[in-house]
């Protein structure tokens, strides 16, 4: 069932979102100092596109903070936007609500990347 909701979730917005993830990584990736925020962009893109069967795991240091705050003012708040809007749009319909649901793990997870680690849920 995990492999047909990630298919489904790739037509219907995954693909959307792992390229907004990834355009923002490569801008932080221009410069030397945002390399690593570029590549957590990069781990989080690969969850937008395939997020059935993996959960977020909260966690953080003072770093993990101070990246947090950076992250929001250069481009955190705008994917959070996007994906609560795509959501809320998927919720309006029964068969759209887990898909919705998705879209919201990932506007919280736009929020507060960092700190945040990506596992599969083991059932």
């Amino acid at each position: 069932m995990r492999v047909l909701g990630n298919i489904l979730w790739l037509i219907i917005c995954g693909l959307l979102l792992g390229l907004l993830w990834g355009l923002f990584g490569l801008l932080w990736c221009v410069t030397i100092i945002g390399i690593p925020v570029g590549l957590q962009c990069f781990k989080f893109a690969s969850l937008c596109l395939w997020p059935f069967g993996r959960e977020i795991v909260w966690g953080g240091s003072a770093i993990s903070l101070l990246l947090n705050v950076l992250w929001l003012i250069f481009g955190g708040l705008e994917i959070c936007i996007i994906a609560l809007a795509i959501g809320a749009i998927l919720c309006f319909t029964i068969i759209g609500i887990p898909f919705g649901l998705q879209c919201f793990k990932i506007a919280r997870l736009a929020l507060l990347p960092f700190g945040a680690s990506i596992q599969p849920i083991t059932n």
